[in-house]
């Protein structure tokens, strides 16, 4: 398997995850199981919760928004990346993180913003960072460990404050960089424990631990340690495309991001033939702040491509 049907299944994979768990999301355990039973029987990319079958939602739409701006900028534009999501929330999505509104409706510059809310609100570790981080990931892969994860850190200080989002963030970028050489990311998790920050090392060693069960999780998964640690645990403990979304959207609470996790981790170690085609064929994404633009398919591949290859655009679509 080459490198770019792992780059298209992290980028593609975690677009279906964000689309497949949001018509459950904080609903209860098991739910998705329950509604469809028997695996690979269809139909399981459903409406509901306010979204269309196949619509994916903020942890996609932000996602995109990351991807082209570090194509059409030649790289890590900071104020630029901050100015799309400003742009993006002002253009009414569905669905916006209350702390990530919070952040870019504040009127402070790129750098002041999140740090002025972690100070108010001393709660900043959530993991809006995390669930936009598939692109990023698959864009700085080629610059090695200690890059790969200082740019998922300052992505994620745009909007998220705590420093245990920045490390979440790093360690998914790190995770997926290998996927895409081919190793076993998991396999590597000691290593990369060693390179997050010392302050932030015990929360994650415990979630990413072979031991640890999403069910031994002592905060919400819409925390970005445990959100993490589940992707990790539901990749782990299947050896399927299919059969890892599955497992994730059954934990219930906040089940697009946590989907949306480990679709892109997922998809980076199986690939993108290993996802469903009845998933991807209604896979679209609107896309507010970007004049009406809805992406599907060819579009999310064309963007994994250039984003592999780092190919600029100068037209404002990567699509």
């Amino acid at each position: 398997m080459d490198r770019l049907e792992r780059a298209a299944g992290a980028v593609v994979g975690s677009a279906v995850g964000d689309a497949l768990g949001a018509p459950l999301e904080f609903g209860p355990a098991g739910a998705f199981s329950a509604r469809f039973p028997a695996p690979g029987a269809g139909g399981e990319m459903h409406a509901g919760g306010g979204w269309e079958a196949g619509e994916a939602t903020d942890d996609t739409q932000m996602a995109v928004h990351v991807a082209e701006s570090l194509l059409e900028r030649g790289g890590l534009d900071l104020p630029d990346v901050f100015a799309r999501f400003q742009r993006w929330a002002a253009d009414d999505p569905k669905d916006i993180g209350v702390q990530t509104e919070d952040v870019l409706s504040r009127r402070l510059p790129w750098d002041q913003a999140a740090d002025a809310h972690y100070r108010s609100s001393h709660r900043a570790a959530g993991n809006g960072a995390l669930m936009r981080a598939a692109t990023s990931a698959v864009y700085f892969a080629r610059d090695g460990r200690a890059a790969t994860m200082q740019a998922g850190r300052r992505l994620a200080a745009l909007t998220h404050g705590d420093p245990a989002a920045w490390e979440g963030t790093a360690i998914f970028h790190e995770l997926v960089r290998l996927a895409l050489d081919g190793a076993d990311p998991l396999a590597a998790l000691p290593e990369i424990l060693a390179a997050v920050q010392s302050e932030q090392r015990e929360r994650y060693a415990v979630v990413l631990d072979p031991a640890w069960h999403p069910s031994r999780a002592t905060e919400f998964n819409g925390a970005v340690w445990p959100c993490l640690g589940s992707a990790v645990w539901a990749v782990r403990t299947t050896s399927a495309f299919e059969d890892a979304l599955r497992a994730a959207i059954d934990l219930g609470g906040d089940t697009d991001t946590v989907a949306a996790v480990t679709g892109g981790l997922a998809g980076a170690v199986h690939g993108l033939g290993a996802i469903p085609a009845r998933w991807t064929e209604p896979l679209h994404v609107p896309l507010p702040g970007s004049g009406g633009r809805v992406l599907r398919l060819p579009h999310l591949l064309d963007l994994a491509r250039r984003l592999l290859a780092r190919v600029p655009v100068q037209d404002g679509s990567a699509g």
